[in-house]
């Protein structure tokens, strides 16, 4: 994701209200071509590109060995995951009935977030509907304006990762139309980063944020997050983390990226985001980090001001899977061994696979096309794999994405290699 892909675009129309002539005559002026007629062109160049993407619903039993989803520690149909979101709508209802400033708001939601951020080593936590609007909340609820700071403040600087996630750029991108400085460093390279935030550390008006993934998602490689923290703590910055693929997955017991890098208890200049949807096999995000950080969140984050809440199920199965995790500290090591031997045993068979730091293992395809057609081939051979292409990813090469369970077994990673090794692309 190039500089460019941070810039907003410009708007192609005006904030007035456009007045209308009453005195035209019906027909007189009109568009000779519908509004969306562009759109099939788009759809056209699209197909062209091999960029065609569809939904396609899937059964809730089939007899297909999953690599595509991201249930790294295999709860997502777990007892008492399922019994926690069954007994929760019975308690407080099917959702959530307003935002958490509101009436949204839920014991559950309280609970886990003090067990979230005790998990994490950080003072506090604070869930949202989703690790997007967490990671939109995070990022520009701490770069926006305040009047405090003056009108000769110097504006928020951000330094970004170039592969960071789509929600990450996202919102950057917000931060930036409100005035906030952008810097990109190349992909995982901290000493890139310090040559980005050279000259900040004399400049302690601003605020500047290192932001970046930890586990990256199309390649699953995790980040030098203790030379990250260095340079960014010798700026004078502070560290914004997003720990999506981090946590259940990888340090001592799941306990995420921070844990990992021996950054334990959490630093107060670090906050990291996580989602409820991969390893806690729920739905939701979180943010965690210092208690005044939460307390700005909760003040000034659109994302949370104005979004319902999470559903109380969703909390409760997030709350039931954080505690399975705990109790069986095993499943995060399973699911590492589980992706090495995936990587091992594609690559001595002649796949180019990238090493992997959590559950992804990447296998790079050709095209886009051979890339849709390998999925497909796997699919009908029994083996789910995920399929990634432009634009999703940063690099433009297109691949298989395979993701690791803890409850896979021997058989079944067998099983995979042999179904995508026979249909590689010739």
């Amino acid at each position: 994701m190039d500089g460019q892909a941070l810039t907003p675009p410009r708007r192609p129309w005006t904030l007035r209200s456009a007045r209308t002539d009453s005195r035209r005559s019906p027909g007189v002026g009109a568009p000779t071509a519908h509004p969306f007629s562009w759109l099939s062109h788009a759809s056209a160049a699209r197909a062209r590109a091999g960029l065609t993407r569809r939904v396609t619903p899937r059964a809730a039993t089939e007899h297909v060995l999953d690599l595509a989803g991201n249930d790294y520690l295999g709860l997502l149909r777990h007892p008492r995951v399922a019994e926690a979101a069954e007994a929760a709508i019975r308690r407080w209802g099917t959702g959530a009935g307003g935002s958490r400033l509101v009436t949204g708001d839920t014991e559950l939601h309280h609970e886990l977030e003090r067990e979230l951020a005790d998990h994490l080593g950080t003072e506090s936590a604070l869930v949202f509907s989703s690790g997007y609007t967490a990671n939109l909340a995070m990022v520009t609820a701490l770069t926006a304006p305040f009047p405090q700071a003056g009108p000769t403040a110097s504006s928020p600087l951000l330094v970004c990762d170039r592969h960071n996630h789509a929600s990450l750029i996202d919102a950057t991108r917000l931060a930036r139309a409100a005035g906030a400085r952008v810097a990109l460093f190349e992909h995982a390279d901290p000493v890139s980063a310090a040559r980005a935030l050279e000259g900040r550390a004399d400049d302690r008006a601003a605020r500047t944020l290192v932001v970046s993934d930890t586990v990256f998602s199309v390649d699953g490689d995790l980040t030098d997050l203790g030379a990250l923290h260095r340079a960014a703590r010798a700026a004078g910055g502070a560290l914004l983390l997003d720990d999506a693929h981090g946590l259940g997955v990888v340090g001592p017991g799941g306990r995420g990226a921070l844990s990992a890098a021996g950054l334990l208890p959490a630093p107060d200049d670090v906050v990291v985001s996580v989602t409820l949807s991969k390893a806690l096999a729920a739905q939701g995000g979180a943010v965690a980090g210092p208690a005044r950080v939460v307390r700005h969140l909760v003040e000034t984050a659109r994302t949370f001001i104005f979004d319902t809440g999470l559903a109380p199920a969703s909390a409760a199965a997030a709350l039931a899977a954080l505690r399975v995790l705990r109790a069986e500290p095993e499943r995060a090591e399973a699911v590492r061994a589980h992706a090495r031997r995936l990587h091992d045993e594609l690559s001595e068979r002649g796949c180019e696979v990238t090493a992997p730091d959590a559950a992804v293992v990447s296998v790079t395809a050709p095209s886009p096309e051979a890339a849709v057609r390998w999925r497909a081939a796997c699919l009908r051979a029994g083996v789910r794999v995920g399929c990634f292409r432009p634009p999703s990813v940063p690099d433009g090469r297109s691949r298989l994405r395979l993701t690791a369970r803890a409850t896979l077994t021997e058989a079944e990673v067998r099983r995979a290699v042999d179904v995508i090794v026979a249909h590689l692309p010739g």
